[in-house]
């Protein structure tokens, strides 16, 4: 046997081992059944490929504690605080608390989410409404402003935004910026120089360049948050770009994002403090300025800032949304644009539905990432069969994550009904406990109705062969995606 051969047969025993050892782990982190099957196939059928797709894909950085918030000292204040109000949520006495009390008492255990119940919200439906109210804060801003975008693009809207930016920053406002690198990629450094040279603090969200490309790629900071002067915050599905404002090759850009007054804001501040740690290894110890916890009363709305992630001991939006879920009565409004939401969220679904419960889901007809589109189509039928009701959104592309249950509770905010979201990507939503606000979502999601289709078993059942192929390869990679 030639030196050659020695090698080969080396490498592929070499090989080898680091699969079974591979297979090791992921059995031995205790993973969630179906997603450990999923990386275990993976790596097994896939010689080489599925190996690679493991190291920059697979890790569990929930189970390694690699990204924890009990670092940052600060969050013990606001720890205490909720652990006061799980000994008083009994003797809350607004109305749509006592309603949604199990939820709220689930987000203060595992996500220690203080319930702050004096804001005022705004829904806005679309990036008009959005960037006209932000654009606006934004120039009135006089201490800080603090903004993190998974995308953030060097565009029109993004020059002009920048440009405030810059502006503020050189009149002595303090300004910092997260940007996702996977979500911004076209970012161009001398984009960020010119932000830096103005005065913007500008970082970076886990950059992907070696040696750290394979540890954290699959981890992005999908979050989109703007906190102003600790009075306005900003969070919802948009992004800073032209097409969320104009529309893109699909028709106009459908989305829900939200503007909150009053000490809700502050939530959202804490949650931007914990991401700039992360990026910058700074904390920002000046709690009067940034984490004075307000009780001016603004508003009579009820709301619960919730974050998941990596950084997160458990899937908190996801547990948050099953409880809402199985706590409803008359009807559950669901929009989102991509529809992968694992086995207990789905059975809870179909549950409530075969129960009598008004189930209704609208999804895009067309979609900005294929095999996320299939692999979303993948479940209609069997939600269908379910008697839950399926719309698709032809009025362009509808962005828009939102629930609503029994006119009581309502959600906004950046995760999409799918694993990534709960699982893997760094998410914030707000939860809201108000009636008039639960009533506008609604209102928008039956007015949005009119711009779809309503799916039944029958009209489903025709779709072509090759589309039946595609949902089929797509619902195999769903845990992973």
């Amino acid at each position: 046997m030639d030196l050659w051969s020695i090698v080969i047969y080396a490498l592929v025993a070499f090989y080898f081992l680091v699969v079974i050892a591979t297979v090791f782990t992921v059995v031995h982190e205790r993973r969630d059944p179906v997603r450990a099957l999923s990386w275990i196939a993976v790596v097994v059928l896939l010689p080489f490929v599925g190996m690679v797709l493991f190291v920059f894909f697979g890790q569990d950085y929930r189970k390694q504690k690699i990204f924890n918030r009990k670092e940052i000292k600060d969050l013990k204040q606001f720890e205490n605080l909720s652990y006061r109000q799980l000994r008083e949520i009994d003797n809350f006495s607004h109305p749509e608390v006592v309603s949604n009390r199990e939820i709220i008492t689930l987000l203060l255990n595992n996500n220690k989410s203080l319930l702050t119940t004096n804001n005022r919200l705004q829904v806005l439906n679309d990036g008009r409404e959005t960037f006209s109210s932000l654009i606006e804060a934004l120039g009135q801003a006089r201490s800080f402003i603090h903004l993190e975008y998974y995308i953030f693009e060097n565009d029109v809207l993004g020059g002009e935004i920048a440009e405030i930016l810059k502006e503020k920053a050189q009149a002595g406002v303090e300004v910092r910026f997260i940007y996702d690198d996977v979500g911004s990629w076209n970012l161009k450094r001398s984009f960020i120089r010119s932000l830096r040279e103005a005065g913007v603090q500008v970082h970076c969200f886990m950059p992907v360049v070696f040696p750290w490309l394979t540890s954290k790629i699959n981890y992005r900071n999908h979050r989109k948050i703007v906190v102003i002067d600790g009075r306005v915050g900003f969070t919802g599905g948009l992004n800073v770009a032209d097409r969320y404002l104009n529309g893109t090759k699909y028709g106009t850009w459908r989305d829900t994002h939200l503007k909150i007054e009053g000490p809700a804001v502050h939530m959202l501040q804490l949650t931007f403090l914990t991401d700039w740690y992360f990026a910058t290894g700074i904390q920002l110890r000046d709690k009067e300025r940034y984490l004075a916890v307000a009780d001016e009363y603004i508003g009579e709305t009820a709301v619960q800032i919730v974050t998941s992630g990596p950084d997160s001991d458990w899937a908190s939006i996801m547990q948050a949304y099953f409880a809402a879920i199985n706590k409803a009565t008359d009807h559950i409004y669901i929009a989102t644009p991509y529809f992968m939401p694992g086995e207990s969220l789905l059975t809870a679904l179909k549950v409530a539905a075969m129960s009598g419960i008004d189930v209704r889901i609208m999804l895009p007809s067309r979609s900005d990432s294929k095999i996320v589109y299939w692999a979303s189509r993948s479940y209609i039928t069997e939600l269908l069969e379910a008697r839950i009701k399926v719309y698709l959104y032809y009025e362009g592309f509808n962005h828009s994550k939102i629930m609503t249950v029994d006119t009581r509770f309502g959600s906004i905010g950046t995760a999409n009904m799918d694993n990534r979201s709960f699982e893997d990507n760094f998410e914030v939503t707000a939860m809201i406990y108000d009636r008039r606000i639960t009533e506008q979502l609604e209102r928008r999601f039956l007015e949005d109705l009119e711009h779809c289709v309503k799916l039944t078993r029958r009209r489903w059942a025709v779709r072509s062969r090759r589309d039946l192929l595609k949902e089929s390869v797509a619902r195999l990679f769903s845990p992973l995606l």
